[in-house]
């Protein structure tokens, strides 16, 4: 019998997808339709869970099992949904609000636990489903609809709260990155655990052009740095800078310039153990150094559902239990006439 092969229209719902014109979340929906088609799984086998906000839309528009659920929830019941199905994969949609603050206590634990499920985090620094309020990783000192006179505090950075956690996989991309979109998504439902791809987009009604100083076609290639795993860490219109050590911190470089060479450039390495380095990489925010794009961390490490299962299994064989009732009837019991 031959493999069936899938199509992005595969995994399309027949429902008119609901946002702004303009909106940073229909790339990401159209490359998200890409991925799962290259990768294969059936629509079937697949579920993709949201909480509430404007990404949390994204359900209606795939061509799979889904559920939208409530503020902050996401994760939660993205986990219990996986171990009571570990055959099917598992995708959960959440915003920088959603994820964050209402569920930002399950969002760390999900990476913490190291379950298979697939976390894709839209960042557009604001509350857009409710109208413009700031969110946790709206910048110190922005204006909005909840921070009239600007914002007192500093916002969350999402690598830093994924490596935090000890996380084993963290992804970063932009809206308008439609191939490397296409390439963190893919890597990130072929990796065993949970993984965490941010995606930088904008929304044009509340917060429009807020990552411009990354993604203006000017400047892009200069502030952005695409990683790729056991590649030189290249950037630059002209691919003539690159990231070298200096001590124990980064520093960008020319190539041909102060002596340094394409030798002095670094590798990247995405799948060592030690996340140091990939720590630096996260945070790199387009100033100094180029922000990071692409696959920053993915290494394998035991995973919550596998480990819960082999539990049950061990316990189920130990204590002869086949059946909760069996469990419930193991100890001492007695009958109510």
């Amino acid at each position: 019998m031959e493999d069936i092969k899938f199509t992005p229209a595969n995994y399309k719902s027949d429902q008119a997808v609901r946002w702004c014109p303009g909106c940073g979340d229909h790339a990401i929906l159209n490359t998200l339709h890409k991925a799962m088609a290259s990768i294969g799984v059936p629509p079937h086998k697949m579920a993709v869970i949201s909480g509430i906000g404007c990404s949390s839309r994204l359900p209606y528009y795939m061509n799979t099992y889904g559920f939208h659920t409530i503020h902050g929830r996401a994760a939660a019941i993205a986990t219990g949904f996986k171990v009571a199905n570990p055959e099917m994969t598992v995708w959960q949609i959440s915003g920088d609000g959603d994820g964050l603050a209402i569920g930002g206590n399950h969002f760390i634990h999900a990476v913490r636990r190291n379950i298979d499920i697939n976390i894709l985090l839209f960042n557009n620094k604001i509350y857009g489903l409710t109208k413009g309020q700031y969110s946790p990783t709206s910048d110190r000192g922005f204006v909005s609809k909840s921070s009239p006179y600007g914002t007192t505090e500093d916002p969350f950075i999402p690598a830093e709260l994924v490596f935090g956690a000890r996380g084993n996989f963290f992804a970063r991309s932009i809206d308008v990155e439609l191939q490397v979109n296409q390439e963190v998504l893919t890597a990130a439902q072929q990796h065993k655990g949970t993984s965490v791809v941010e995606m930088l987009c904008n929304c044009v009604i509340w917060n429009h052009g807020i990552h411009d100083f990354i993604t203006d076609r000017e400047n892009r290639a200069e502030r952005t740095i695409h990683l790729v795993h056991d590649e030189k860490m290249l950037f630059g219109k002209e691919k003539n800078k690159g990231l070298v050590r200096d001590g124990f911190l980064l520093k960008a470089v020319e190539i041909g310039k102060d002596g340094y060479t394409i030798d002095d450039v670094l590798v990247h390495d995405a799948h060592t153990k030690s996340n140091f380095l990939h720590q630096q990489l996260a945070m790199m925010d387009g100033h100094e150094l180029p922000l990071a794009i692409g696959i920053i961390r993915d290494v394998e490490g035991l995973t919550y559902n596998d480990e819960i299962d082999k539990q049950v299994e061990t316990v189920r064989a130990n204590k002869g239990f086949a059946t909760l009732r069996d469990m419930v009837l193991a100890g001492e019991t007695w009958t109510v006439e």
